[in-house]
């Protein structure tokens, strides 16, 4: 009787073994990123193959994981679910104070505005008194920079109407003008805009200014085990975010393809946010310290941070990343 290894059918299922043991022995590992369905530099990355090479070099493989807004994507990075996050700057700042994590970068500006119904009345944060405003909730960044508007003004949230709703909805109660006015963070701004239903009365940077005239919208961060452990695959990430908001600024239609392909949302939509800077792109992401110091002097104004919270912040890679 043959001996079995010497068979022909025996040396193919040792080959084929021997190859799914290679395979799976050597299968990438999965690097776990939050994101949310908006216009953020890290879909840019992806889909202009900048996140391929950082793939084989290290052989890794990204997952992208959407979140509707930041506080469950924060959970995730607190159950250790995601290694690097794209969100608001509340929940970034927030997730660098309380979680094990640390902000890396600020990867949009503005974003954030107080809309009203096209043909509203309303002509300044003034007019608002005993209106009714949309808004995403206490805890969300755009209830302190709507009750900042209205001090500005001279008025309190005890002179206005708050309805509590999803960030998402606020564009469509003003449309409908079910409210008088809402806040809320793009790419709804820009939705409810495109749609010729609503205008702006107050953006961001006039609320706030804190980088370049305008107010920080978006941060980059990751858990600091993570990016201890992965320094030069961080570094390569956060290279490869400033040469996604590069190209976005030399070729904003080829970027608002290639976000409308990846997030499904309107090609007008997305070029009425950079024709009208709703949002606002700038190389320079690095998270400066007076920057910082500001935004979380008024977090903390507001109680979405307390008193005891410190972010980490660490902006070595955006440095590097900017001067390459």
């Amino acid at each position: 009787m043959q001996h079995l290894a010497k068979s022909p059918l025996s040396r193919w299922i040792l080959s084929a073994a021997l190859l799914f043991s290679s395979v799976v022995t050597h299968a990438a590992t999965d690097i776990n990123v939050g994101v949310q369905p908006a216009t953020q530099p890290i879909y840019i990355a992806q889909a202009a193959g900048y996140l391929k090479p950082i793939e084989q070099k290290y052989d890794v493989r990204f997952k992208f994981h959407s979140f509707s807004y930041g506080a469950p994507e924060n959970q995730a990075m607190a159950a250790g679910d995601l290694d690097l996050a794209s969100a608001g700057m509340g929940p970034a700042i927030v997730a660098s104070a309380r979680l094990p994590a640390q902000l890396l970068g600020i990867t949009i500006l503005e974003q954030t505005a107080i809309i009203v119904p096209a043909d509203s009345t309303i002509t300044s944060v003034k007019d608002l008194k005993g209106k009714k405003i949309a808004f995403p909730g206490e805890g969300s960044q755009q209830y302190p920079l709507l009750l900042k508007a209205l001090a500005d003004a001279g008025l309190t949230v005890n002179d206005v109407q708050l309805f509590k709703t999803k960030g998402s909805n606020v564009s469509l109660l003003v449309d409908q003008k079910d409210v008088d006015a809402g806040i809320t963070w793009d790419p709804h701004v820009s939705k409810a805009l495109a749609s010729g239903k609503a205008r702006v009365l107050l953006k961001a940077e006039s609320i706030l200014p804190l980088k370049s005239g305008h107010y920080i919208g978006n941060g980059f961060y990751g858990r600091t085990a993570f990016i201890k452990e992965n320094g030069p695959l961080v570094q390569d990430i956060m290279s490869a975010l400033v040469k996604a908001i590069k190209l976005i600024q030399t070729d904003p239609n080829k970027a608002i393809t290639m976000w409308s392909n990846e997030i499904g949302f309107p090609k007008d939509v997305i070029s009425f946010s950079l024709k009208q800077k709703i949002s606002v792109y700038d190389p320079d992401i690095i998270p400066g310290a007076d920057t910082i110091t500001a935004y979380t002097k008024f977090l903390k104004d507001a109680g979405i941070l307390k008193a005891s919270d410190t972010p980490k912040i660490d902006a070595a890679f955006a440095k590097k990343a900017l001067a390459d």
